[in-house]
């Protein structure tokens, strides 16, 4: 992969990171579900769970997740034949939809976040991480792809 690539990957990452953000931010606005609050939750996460951090270190942590995810994601593409290749942007959405479906228990282990069986935070939560994940395949299929002559 050349720089070129891991920097648009990094930006894509930067980007759709941001968007889910304000995404949640908005739907906790709106409907008092401390979705937001759970995507910068780190209470799961021993010692740096001992830290009080001010929100926009939290928001750069969740970026710095999202841009692992989005180079992640590219070397799934360029490794990738048929199928996932094909239908690339469907492939980051399940493969986002399914790491919200892992990251939602870990509201557990706060009294900040919503309560595990609260189905609306989590019906909100996967449609946050279902937009991301189709906002990241598309903007890596079309930023990081030379497209080949057919």
């Amino acid at each position: 992969m050349n720089a070129k690539i891991i920097w648009k990957a990094a930006w894509s990452g930067i980007i759709t990171g941001l968007i889910l953000a304000l995404f949640l931010k908005g739907v906790q606005a709106v409907t008092g579900r401390k979705v937001y609050t759970l995507l910068l939750n780190v209470d799961y996460i021993p010692v740096i769970k001992e830290f009080q951090f001010p929100e926009a270190a939290e928001v750069s942590f969740h970026l710095i997740i999202s841009v692992i995810l989005c180079l992640l994601l590219v070397i799934l593409y360029k490794s990738s034949r048929g199928v996932i290749r094909k239908q690339f942007i469907w492939t980051s959405l399940l493969v986002n939809v399914f790491i919200g479906l892992l990251l939602y228990p870990t509201t557990s282990f706060s009294d900040r976040t919503p309560d595990t069986a609260d189905m609306p935070a989590l019906f909100w939560w996967i449609a946050g991480h279902a937009l991301y994940g189709l906002l990241a395949g598309w903007m890596l299929k079309n930023w990081t792809v030379k497209k080949k002559p057919i």
